[in-house]
């Protein structure tokens, strides 16, 4: 084999090289034998080259011998034909090709003269015959070839350069010292995010804008797509006798729309992986004038609560997205069942009764009842229907092997469990490897989007589909989103709750959605995330701090400034300059005071932090100390400490300064935040959950991810103080505590007493990065 494909050209280092690969040097193999046939055991460079090609970039074997035949004629004689052909081949994936159209579409047989040659770069020379002599040979010559090559497609390129090299000359004559002389090189202005080029998008038939940022964040593989109606191009996609029929049919009926779904299991909450294939599976259809159902996944009655099912679809709404449908797996439990018996019926299922523990496993025993007659498999999965067997007892499996090597998966099990919807109608129920195909095919699904587990399922997903001569939709698969320092499975989750280490499924120190969204992440932080991390195949796990960082930026707009003191600490300025408390103006956003102001009482009476004061100052302590003035924020002033007044154990409990306003005083080392006729709340600081990066990995945390909990993970300040303003704030509002981090009013306020958590602070802690 060494020697044959070195014969054809190829280096040995080349030729070891394809043998390594064993699909490709099989194909090759086949190529240089077919072609020696016809001409003879010397072949040349060229055409061996046309071959190797062949074999290394065709995706359907079947059209080897077709596409070699044409070779060996030397019909097909360039790489720009060749690469016609493949592509002709690979968008007409059925049996027979319309021959002539093929040689059309390739070339055979086109001359391509001298003379036409010459008329064609004459044509377009003189249509740029100014340029040219305006910037000689700084102008692209490049764009010279290609619109010459444009009108003669079937040209030699090197006969087209030569022939333009020649005429330019002829035109410009000689290039002089200025025409040697780099040409320089135009800086590209950097356009803001804001100026990006708006691109007009339909979000579930509502047209919008939206920046192209949009696509990039479905950079890299999605970008490799299929269109609407060419599944056929994807490779591994399964060409049957009916596939273009049917391609067309659901183009009629999509109308060549992409359409997408997010297909949650209503049995848990959504985490930080789901919100990024709530971006991939909206944000994809939404790029491209598409559409994305949001589909549950309620095949498991025992495990699915309403409550999931409304959390479910107030996550998706909260990240900005509405579904342009919503759907169950149980909306289609009928046309499943009725497919069942026609698999059946066509010999690709059968009904079983092994033990779930007889068939775990990579390696399990075949089943005894792979060859029952079907007329027997039809009645035992009628008397499945019927109740006839208790859980466990039997169940329908198809006959397949999947990639991962697991034979014969299976398609429904009983269960005498009543569904949430369909009620005791069904002691069946259908398993995702059954279900999950068909409901997209059902739906017309364009592009099936799921993460890289699901890879061991594609075989399944295409088997059922035309097993069955119904559309089959594209299964894609991208690496899921993980985090580090976190679990996110339901089971963990709920180990969780029940040991009390959190609260619920929304505690704030979890990555679910609902934890995110009571911790006070915005939506468009999250969404932000996901997008910088990238759809790829290779898993992504990422750090918190960088979901932090996220937050930050989008807070930073978003929330409003207050001031608040987490350890008050009583301040009397004793020669307060108003009888009463004055008001002062506090602008929301000072970068920007276009964006309003709010009013602060500013009374003799003010509260500090603890930490703002000290009895002895060193050098690098900036704040208040005895000599040591400090200026309060937005008041116009600046205070210096007079009286230090202790308890009985010499703790510092209040402290009596003056005040100088700060047109006069001496400018003060620093300024601090302060309150005065405050409100009482409570604050939830919180940390990481687990001490350790990976707490579920057993070499990292021997002891189980239930012994690396942080202890240290929530802090709550039940007595702190914050300005008035915030009075009228609701659950979820967000506010810039200033010199403290980002916080939100947590659910569990009461009239009274608010409640706030810390989403993040201002800036992330290097300790813990």
């Amino acid at each position: 084999a060494l020697g044959l494909f070195t014969g054809i050209g190829l280096s040995e280092a080349k030729a070891r090289e394809t043998l390594r690969n064993g699909a490709l040097s099989a194909l090759l193999r086949r190529a240089v034998l077919q072609a020696r046939g016809t001409l003879g055991p010397a072949l040349d460079k060229a055409t061996g080259t046309l071959l190797y090609n062949t074999a290394a970039r065709l995706k359907d074997p079947k059209h080897l011998g077709f596409l070699v035949g044409y070779i060996t004629r030397r019909e097909i004689l360039t790489d720009l034909q060749l690469s016609a052909a493949l592509e002709y081949v690979r968008n007409h994936p059925m049996e027979p090709l319309d021959v002539a159209d093929f040689e059309r579409a390739c070339g055979v047989g086109v001359c391509i003269t001298p003379e036409q040659i010459e008329e064609a770069v004459e044509a377009v020379i003189s249509k740029h015959r100014a340029e040219l002599l305006a910037e000689r040979y700084h102008f692209n010559m490049g764009l010279l070839m290609g619109e010459a090559r444009n009108q003669l497609r079937w040209a030699d390129g090197k006969t087209i350069k030569n022939e333009v090299d020649l005429q330019v000359l002829h035109l410009l004559g000689p290039k002089t010292e200025a025409d040697l002389e780099k040409k320089p090189k135009v800086a590209k202005a950097r356009l803001a995010l804001a100026e990006k080029q708006k691109v007009a998008v339909v979000e579930n038939g509502d047209v919008g804008t939206e920046t192209q940022s949009l696509l990039e964040q479905l950079r890299g593989e999605a970008l490799k797509f299929h269109k609407p109606g060419e599944n056929y191009k994807t490779e591994g996609y399964v060409v049957t006798p009916n596939t273009m029929a049917l391609l067309k049919q659901h183009l009629a009926i999509t109308g060549g729309q992409v359409r997408t779904r997010f297909p949650p299991e209503p049995n848990g909450i959504l985490h930080i992986g789901h919100a990024k294939a709530i971006n991939f599976n909206f944000g994809y259809a939404k790029a491209n004038g598409g559409v994305c159902f949001l589909r549950y996944d309620d095949t498991n009655p025992e495990k699915e609560e309403e409550k999931y099912f409304t959390a479910i679809r107030e996550m998706v709404e909260w990240l900005g997205y509405q579904p342009y449908a919503v759907t169950h797996a149980s909306d289609y439990f009928d046309q499943l069942y009725t497919w069942a018996l026609e698999l059946i019926r066509r010999g690709q299922a059968y009904v079983c009764h092994q033990k779930v523990e007889e068939i775990k496993g990579h390696n399990p025993p075949p089943s005894p009842w792979r060859d029952r007659p079907v007329e027997e498999s039809l009645l035992l999965f009628e008397d499945m229907r019927k109740g006839k067997f208790g859980e466990g007892e039997a169940t329908l499996r198809m006959k397949l092997v999947m990639e991962d090597g697991k034979m014969d998966p299976v398609a429904y099990r009983v269960k005498f469990t009543p569904h949430h919807r369909t009620g005791d109608k069904w002691c069946i129920y259908p398993t995702y490897d059954y279900t999950h195909c068909l409901c997209d095919s059902i739906e017309h699904i364009t592009h099936s989007l799921c993460t890289k587990e699901f890879q061991a399922r594609r075989s399944s997903y295409f088997w059922l589909c035309n097993a069955l001569d119904v559309y089959c939709p594209v299964q894609w698969e991208y690496g899921r989103l993980n985090l580090l320092y976190t679990v996110v499975s339901k089971r963990k989750i709920i180990r969780l709750v029940e040991t009390g280490a959190v609260r619920d499924w929304d505690d704030p120190r979890l990555f679910t959605l609902t934890a995110l969204r009571r911790r006070g992440f915005p939506p468009e932080a999250i969404n932000n995330f996901c997008a910088r991390v990238g759809v790829t195949v290779a898993q992504a796990t990422m750090e918190p701090h960088l979901l932090d960082a996220c937050a930050r930026e989008v807070l930073n707009e978003q929330a409003p400034r207050a001031m608040a003191v987490l350890e008050p600490l009583k301040v009397t300025i004793t020669n307060f300059p108003a009888p009463k408390a004055l008001e002062v103006l506090v602008p929301n956003f000072p970068a920007d005071e276009s964006r309003g102001f709010h009013k602060v009482p500013f009374h003799q009476t003010i509260y500090i932090e603890e930490t703002d004061f000290r009895e002895e100052a060193d050098k690098s302590y900036k704040r208040l100390a005895p000599g040591q003035p400090v200026g309060l924020r937005h008041t116009g002033y600046v205070i210096t400490v007079q009286n230090v007044i202790k308890d009985v154990s010499g703790r510092v409990m209040e402290l009596e300064v003056t005040c100088t306003k700060s047109d006069v005083a001496e400018k003060p080392k620093a300024f601090i935040h302060w309150v005065s006729v405050p409100l009482s709340c409570e604050v939830r600081l919180y940390e990481r959950l687990f001490l350790h990066k990976n707490p579920e990995d057993p070499s990292e945390v021997p002891g189980g991810f239930l012994s690396d909990l942080n202890p240290d993970s929530l802090r709550v300040v039940h007595n702190a103080l914050v300005d008035s303003s915030v009075h009228s704030a609701r659950p979820f509002d967000k506010f810039q505590f200033e010199r403290l981090g980002y916080f939100s009013v947590d659910p569990d306020s009461e009239e009274g007493k608010m409640v706030f958590n810390r989403t993040v602070t201002l800036k992330e802690d290097p300790g813990k990065a």
